[in-house]
């Protein structure tokens, strides 16, 4: 037992140190440690300082009543982590790095090598246990699928990265040192942990949610999976301490895997997180085998152009991986020996994610986007924003139906449109003709009702028409006047161009057209930031190119020219 100078409790505390208590699983273990009340808390981490966040009043009330205190240790550094343990009982080691170095050996360094040292400075600090944070992963290798596996699974001879490889040998080493002078270990494999402040699963998905594959599902939709949410896993750490003081021989030097004992399918839960963050639904399938092969071509690629930043766009390749295996895990040993049984649900745990987290989308997801307004808002733009995919699907197979009819089929648009009617006036009478039943199949009748307008339809047709009437006699209007030369411009420029198009290049035009009506829409809703960005660019260039031009013109000819008051200034000047 440890005291902490200047507490003002008489009562006697023991004194543990969490390693990374600044990292996603750290924060959440030291909040829970000093919930408990019989614990004083040491937070190490690698940052020079804490730095609280306004949410954390408990942690800020520790340090000032001295329940808690900061040190700052890079694992690195041997002396600085035994000045953090002297006078502790009890070390939870967890990782608190957003991401580590590319290069083996400096990883190597800080996981394997750092786990190195603080196993000697648990020793010479006389510390009793020792729990290490280490991952399900270790005993994955996207091989095969792993259903129901126990502690006993072996390390695979293939690891998917660097610092699986290094973790299992971190894991392997705090295992091998138990009961060495005097130390008690025991290791936990949580399995996709999420939650608040997650760095890894959540930011994946979101950024999958951002992107133009939010409407794919990766993978089978029968793939299990066992997820973790992160107050379950802190709360292992605690019940691992509890039953290392209890002195049962069954958890010492052991390894258990650590789940929120739901699993479920990915395509269950990851749309219900995505929804909580108010990110649409996905809906399409794609194989994973398929997403694995493309993105480890583009990893190679990439890597053969010596091309620096990977990461940011493998986190598809990631989630591929995450889904393409089955991943469940026994934690029968967690529950018997450890007494583990989680304190939040799975549904609990990704409801309680939106709140106040960084990662929420505040942009209203019902709010209408620049090109649904452009669109009127109706079925134009349903369709072509493929808000209802077999919809749009449809209209598009129909459409290029139509266009190979009528332009590609070699007969003139007459012979096309008759021969399109009396099909359609064939098949209509042959329908009509027959049976109510067939074959035990009931025939559906068309109501007549299919081929009446509606007067709100008519009313709106010809309101439509009466408007393009108004406008086509206003622009008429103003040509005829001759004052409007930017107007003129325009209709001569389109003329022109109709001439050369229309007589050559007509079918091909309307193909065109076709094609880039139902993706351009699409993409530009998706991307809407990003172009805008690239057209406020391309129009600030020509602005300033043709404001270079326009010096060079005479005066007169600058009055044909649209908006160039400030260039008829410039020029006077």
């Amino acid at each position: 037992m440890a005291t902490e100078n200047g507490g003002s409790n008489s009562e006697v505390l023991e004194t543990c140190l969490v390693l990374g208590g600044r990292g996603f699983i750290g924060r959440v273990l030291v909040e829970r440690l000093l919930k408990l009340g019989n614990w004083i808390v040491r937070v190490a981490d690698y940052n020079q300082s804490p730095q609280l966040e306004p949410s954390e009043l408990l942690l800020s009330e520790a340090f000032s009543s001295a329940r808690a205190s900061y040190f700052h240790v890079d694992v690195r550094d041997k002396p600085q982590i035994i000045k953090a343990m002297e006078g502790v009982s009890v070390v939870f080691y967890t990782e608190s790095m957003v991401s580590f170095p590319r290069d083996f050996f400096s990883c190597y360094i800080i996981v394997v090598q750092g786990a190195k040292n603080v196993l000697k400075a648990c020793r010479e600090c006389k510390v009793k246990h020792l729990i290490y944070n280490s991952s399900a992963d270790v005993v994955f290798d996207s091989s095969r699928d792993l259903c129901n596996v126990e502690e006993s699974l072996p390390y695979p001879n293939h690891f998917e990265n660097m610092v699986t490889d290094l973790k299992s040998q971190a894991e392997a080493m705090v295992l091998f040192a138990n009961k060495v002078d005097g130390l008690l270990t025991c290791a936990l494999r949580p399995s996709n942990v999420f939650g608040p402040r997650d760095n890894q699963l959540m930011p994946s998905l979101i950024s999958m949610a951002n992107s133009s594959w939010a409407k794919f599902i990766i993978g089978s939709c029968e793939n299990m999976s066992d997820f973790t949410y992160v107050d379950n896993v802190a709360h292992a750490h605690i019940c691992a301490e509890e039953s290392l003081s209890s002195q049962m021989v069954s958890t010492s030097g052991k390894v258990f895997f650590i789940t929120n004992l739901e699993p479920m399918k990915v395509r269950d839960l990851v749309p219900l997180i995505l929804e909580s963050f108010g990110y649409q639904r996905p809906i399409f399938n794609l194989p994973a085998w398929m997403i694995h092969y493309l993105f480890l071509f583009v990893k190679l690629t990439l890597m053969k152009l010596n091309f620096g930043k990977i990461e940011r766009c493998m986190w598809v390749y990631d989630v591929a991986k995450l889904v393409s295996r089955t991943r469940t895990f026994n934690c029968s040993a967690a529950v018997t020996h450890l007494g583990y049984s989680p304190v939040v649900s799975l549904e609990e745990g990704a409801a309680a994610l939106t709140v106040d987290s960084p990662l929420r989308r505040y942009n209203d997801p019902d709010e209408q986007s620049k090109v649904d307004k452009l669109l009127g808002s109706g079925k134009v733009a349903d369709i072509l924003l493929w808000r209802d995919e077999k919809t749009t699907f449809i209209c598009f197979l129909l459409l290029t139906l139509l266009y190979y009819w009528f332009f590609l089929s070699g007969r003139t648009f007459i012979t096309s449109a008759a021969k399109l009617l009396m099909m359609i006036t064939v098949s209509l009478c042959g329908y009509c003709m027959l049976p109510a039943n067939i074959c035990g199949f009931t025939i559906p009748r068309v109501s007549s009702t299919c081929f009446q307008v509606s007067k709100v339809d008519m009313r709106n047709s010809f309101l439509a028409m009466t408007c393009m009437w108004n406008e086509l006699s206003l622009v008429t209007r103003l040509l005829a006047h001759g004052e409007d030369w930017c107007t003129f411009l325009k209709v001569s420029s389109f003329f022109y161009f109709s001439k050369l198009i229309v007589p050559h290049f007509l079918t091909m035009a309307i193909g065109i057209a076709l094609v880039i009506a139902f993706t351009s829409f699409f993409v530009y809703e998706q991307y809407e930031e990003e172009i805008d960005g690239m057209a406020k660019v391309v129009i600030n260039r020509l602005r300033k190119a043709m404001i270079s031009s326009a010096r060079n013109l005479p005066v007169p000819l600058t009055s044909v020219l649209p908006d160039c008051g400030p260039l008829k200034e410039k020029k006077s000047s």
